[in-house]
C-alpha cells in the first residue's frame, strides 16, 4: 500500500449550530487542510498519482470554501453545522468525486482550525 499527502489552506467564517459557547457566534479561521491518498499500484513513472493533479483538485475544493460564510454560502452546511469534522467530510467527498481512477482513493482528510487543533475524516 502506498500513501501520499498534500496540503492547502482556505479562510472562511462560520458559526456552530446547537453549541453553547463563543463559537456559536460568527467567527473565522485560516484553515489548513491535509489530504492523504492511497493505492496499491504505481504508474510507469513510479508514482501513485502526480502531486500536481492532486493539488489541482484540492485547490478546486478550497476555492469552494475560501472567503465564504460556510453556514450561508455552502449548501452542504445549510442544515449541518460546519464543524471541523463536517468540513473534513465535505472535503473528503468533494475530492473523492474529482478522482476519476479506481487505483487511487482518498484515505483521510485532516482539517486544522488552529495550530493546535484538528479533525480527521476517513471512510
Amino acid at each position: 500500500m502506498y500513501r501520499i499527502g498534500v496540503w492547502d489552506h482556505f479562510s472562511s467564517a462560520h458559526y456552530l449550530r446547537n453549541y453553547n459557547g463563543k463559537c456559536e457566534h460568527l467567527h473565522g479561521h485560516n484553515w489548513k487542510v491535509e489530504v492523504v491518498l492511497e493505492g496499491n499500484k504505481l504508474d510507469s513513472a513510479g508514482m501513485l498519482i502526480d502531486f500536481g493533479i492532486v493539488k489541482k483538485y484540492l485547490k478546486e475544493v478550497m476555492d469552494i470554501l475560501d472567503h465564504k460564510c460556510l453556514n450561508d454560502d455552502i449548501d452542504f452546511f445549510k442544515d449541518l453545522s460546519p464543524s471541523s469534522e463536517n468540513i473534513a467530510r465535505f472535503i473528503f467527498t468533494e475530492l473523492s468525486n474529482r478522482l476519476k481512477t479506481n487505483d487511487v482513493r482518498v484515505y483521510e482528510v485532516k482539517v486544522f482550525e488552529s495550530d493546535n487543533s484538528y479533525a480527521i475524516y476517513r471512510e
